[in-house]
């Protein structure tokens, strides 16, 4: 059945380069037996190929990553797809599945759920702490805490073309997540936040600092909702993930626009 549709242009470019491949690897083996120049010919080729595809689909990745001015980092909640699809009617481009507290098999089953789901609407989907979760339910990368697996591990396990985020607190991890080549990083919890009671809060400065010295995307995070995010505004984040705003609204659609818009100016 996942065959009869493409839901969107990195589905319908993944397959047919995947065709590609398969086509120059049937004429590589003719020419192993026809002449080994002609061999080595379409194996140079079928390489550039990859490389073409590495480059195609992580640009495709990078750029709605960086466009994407809202992160939405779910939590426990009885109608969580109806919340998450709420919220992506109202303009989300970028959705996190964190759920720590349940067996792999329920945790599996939902991110292959909110994957579908996010790919509907053309959203980005990451999956929290879980590489192998985020690939057997084609999400679009992972998102890595202090304590997770290396970043290169990850890489291994993804490949080239999908996400890879890291949470920070201070400048010495985010120097630490953009040498190991992250795609993204967390900057927080700028605010004291009950999703990590055990962490202290980085406050504004953190996120000043970001906002000078960070290369690459990065997320504001960390107890903020529509009352603060002006003042992450001003001290210059353009990004920012949250969890309870949209997670606990009455009507997260509503709510999506609004901070899209407060964050788009």
């Amino acid at each position: 059945p996942q065959e009869a549709i493409r839901e969107n242009i990195e589905q319908l470019l993944q397959a047919n380069l995947c065709r590609v491949q398969e086509a120059l690897r049937v004429l590589e083996e003719y020419g192993k037996l026809y002449d080994p120049n002609m061999g080595n010919a379409f194996k140079k080729i079928r390489y550039q190929v990859y490389i073409l595809e590495s480059e195609l689909l992580q640009s495709y990745r990078y750029k709605k990553l960086i466009n994407a001015s809202l992160y939405l980092v779910t939590s426990s909640t009885k109608n969580l797809l109806k919340t998450v699809e709420s919220a992506l009617q109202g303009g989300l481009t970028l959705v996190q599945y964190r759920k720590k507290d349940v067996d792999d098999i329920i945790r599996l089953e939902m991110a292959q759920k909110l994957s579908e789901l996010c790919h509907k609407y053309d959203a980005l989907f990451i999956v929290n702490d879980r590489a192998d979760i985020a690939l057997e339910v084609n999400a679009d990368g992972v998102h890595l805490g202090q304590q997770d697996i290396p970043i290169s591990l990850a890489r291994r396990i993804l490949g080239p073309n999908k996400i890879i985020g890291r949470s920070t607190t201070n400048p010495q991890e985010m120097a630490k997540a953009i040498a190991e080549k992250a795609d993204y990083i967390g900057v927080g919890p700028v605010y004291a936040t009950p999703t990590k009671p055990d962490k202290q809060a980085a406050g504004l400065d953190y996120v000043k600092y970001a906002a000078q010295h960070s290369p690459i995307p990065w997320f504001a995070i960390g107890g903020i909702d529509e009352h603060n995010v002006t003042e992450l505004i001003a001290s210059g984040a353009t990004q920012v993930a949250l969890v309870r705003a949209i997670m606990e609204a009455d009507n997260p659609q509503k709510r999506t626009a609004k901070l899209l818009k407060k964050l788009k100016g």
